[in-house]
């Protein structure tokens, strides 16, 4: 029980004491909105490294150089874990939103964060409000060159690792009509961080994949309509990879 006593006492101090930077950034925002974006990314990205550390989470990357550095992008990942925004938020170089449940806009102090970071709340009941946050995300990749990260898959998969659960099609339109490139993003074991034993914290192996980005515009139409499908079996091939991979660092 040490790691998720660690973790949450960390999460609430971070919460508390960073309340005068959160105050301060919003008044730089008035001014300088991209250089409160990239204050708040960096703030938020270092807090979660630490989680990570006192989770005891090593990563393993690859890919990662081939993720464009001079453009947004929109990351599509599976869901497996809340774990997953964290290792994931540790590695961005550019301001990232995320798409997010609406339940945590209502969580005191972390919301101010999740909004600094330009997270949109969606509510997944609600198909127009579902569809104004499409809007407002191509938007912001337009005009304000930020990247998102989403997870199609709806909500956390509880099924076996490496499984997917249908991807939702409609988010990727933030790629298909900003024109911004898709990075398909394979996350494995971030379950086995928390998930697999709530409450307690595990020391755990967690591998993220950055696979070939695809630029939708250079995509014939057929492929186009189809591009949740490609994105997600090319995130299924990646799981497969990781689970032999997995398999032979423990022998």
């Amino acid at each position: 029980m040490i790691r998720i006593l660690l973790c949450i006492t960390f999460v609430v101090l971070f919460l508390i004491i960073m309340i005068p930077v959160a105050l301060i950034l919003f008044l730089v925002g008035l001014f300088n909105r991209r250089a409160k974006d990239t204050a708040s990314m960096y703030i938020i990205k270092y807090a979660f490294k630490i989680l990570l550390f006192l989770a005891g989470t090593k990563l393993t990357l690859i890919g990662e150089e081939k993720i464009p550095r001079d453009e947004p992008v929109l990351y599509v990942g599976n869901h497996r874990s809340y774990f997953d925004i964290v290792a994931t938020g540790s590695r961005v170089f550019r301001p990232t939103g995320y798409i997010a449940k609406k339940e945590l806009k209502k969580v005191p102090l972390l919301n101010w964060w999740m909004i600094n970071i330009r997270c949109e709340f969606l509510d997944r009941k609600d198909i127009r409000q579902g569809l104004e946050i499409i809007m407002s995300c191509i938007k912001k990749v337009k005009e304000e060159q930020i990247s998102y990260f989403i997870f199609p898959e709806g909500t956390r998969n509880d099924g076996e690792e490496g499984s997917l659960l249908p991807f939702h099609e409609g988010s990727l339109k933030i790629a298909e009509k900003s024109g911004c490139p898709v990075v398909p993003v394979a996350i494995s074991n971030t379950h086995e961080i928390l998930e697999a034993h709530f409450p307690r914290v595990m020391a755990s192996h967690v591998i993220i994949e950055y696979c070939d980005p695809i630029f939708p515009k250079e995509l014939p139409k057929e492929e186009k309509r189809a591009l949740a499908h490609k994105v997600q079996g090319i995130i299924q091939e990646k799981l497969k990879e990781h689970k032999e991979l997995m398999r032979e660092g423990e022998q």
